[in-house]
């Protein structure tokens, strides 16, 4: 059955001739070469870009994840930020991090200051910032985030749902080209998954670029410009969401399901209640008005 995928593949953006990250040839191993949990990764990450990281748990996301953020040096191979070559001394570091920032999936293992303020105000003031310039920035990501009415609260008290949104103000205050999120939303309730992805959505509207992990394929399919499939350590596949999604061969070797939404769309279009010409849905709102549409048209014939 052949698809007209062109509603869903990657389009062509003025923005993808900016290259923001170049990875060459990275490995990385826990054990000193036993094993590697990054085994010959290459790919570029280019600006304005929404970029969803597949894989199980183990695959390799994470750890290039920390590659990417200078917390982790890759033991062969090349990383470069706007065609720079990583550099590990601690000053360089430091200025790597104000561009590229990390939310780490467990928001404990980020946050330590005593209150909600001194949190995000911490990086701050390892920029050699003014204290009313350190209190304008957190004033402004404070509201940005929606952060005001727990703004001097202790960190330790506050909910799993608000702890992730502390962790994400402390990077986005920064002001970073990219940021890295490693599966946000992971045991959050659906009302703080919601807001975090509202976040998200916000921010790749302001023209940030955006790489998170996630095992959600439905979320991806509806949200990413791009997927990069890990699978042991390598990737696996590079490509638009819809590609991925319809090769079942990928997502049987990376033990992934298919989004419910393709799954009903080829189902229909089986029993010929859609047509097979139709471009692959990424969301059950456009699968609902195919349906819709199909309903209309015979009803008036």
């Amino acid at each position: 059955m052949q698809h007209n995928v062109s509603e869903t593949s990657a389009e062509k953006d003025p923005k993808q001739n900016d290259c923001l990250i170049r990875a060459e040839h990275l490995f990385y191993s826990y054990d000193d070469g036993k094993s590697c949990s990054l085994n010959d990764v290459s790919l570029e990450i280019h600006s304005g870009r929404k970029i969803a990281f597949l894989g199980a748990n183990g695959a390799g996301k994470s750890t290039f994840f920390l590659c990417l953020n200078g917390i982790l040096k890759p033991t062969k191979g090349q990383l470069f930020f706007r065609g720079t070559p990583y550099s590990y001394k601690q000053k360089d570091l430091l200025k790597l991090r104000q561009k590229v920032g990390i939310v780490f999936q467990n928001p404990d293992d980020q946050l330590f200051s005593a209150s909600v303020c001194q949190e995000i105000s911490f990086g701050l003031f390892n920029l050699g910032l003014t204290s009313a310039e350190v209190q304008t920035l957190v004033n402004q990501i404070i509201d940005y985030m929606g952060l005001r009415s727990c703004c001097h609260k202790p960190v330790h008290i506050l909910s799993g749902g608000q702890k992730k949104q502390v962790s994400i103000a402390d990077i986005l205050v920064m002001k970073p080209e990219l940021i890295i999120l490693d599966e946000p939303v992971s045991s959050l309730d659906p009302k703080h998954t919601d807001l975090v992805n509202d976040l998200i959505d916000q921010m790749t509207l302001d023209g940030m670029t955006v790489l998170q992990s996630t095992h959600d394929v439905d979320y991806a399919l509806r949200w990413a410009d791009e997927v990069i499939l890990f699978h042991e350590g390598r990737i696996l596949a590079h490509t638009d969401p819809v590609t991925l999604f319809c090769n079942e061969a990928l997502l049987t070797k990376a033990n992934l399901k298919q989004p419910d939404c393709l799954k009903l769309f080829f189902s229909l279009c089986r029993k010929k209640i859609l047509s097979d010409t139709l471009p692959v849905p990424r969301t059950l709102q456009t699968l609902e008005h195919y349906l819709e549409q199909t309903i209309e048209r015979n009803e008036t014939e």
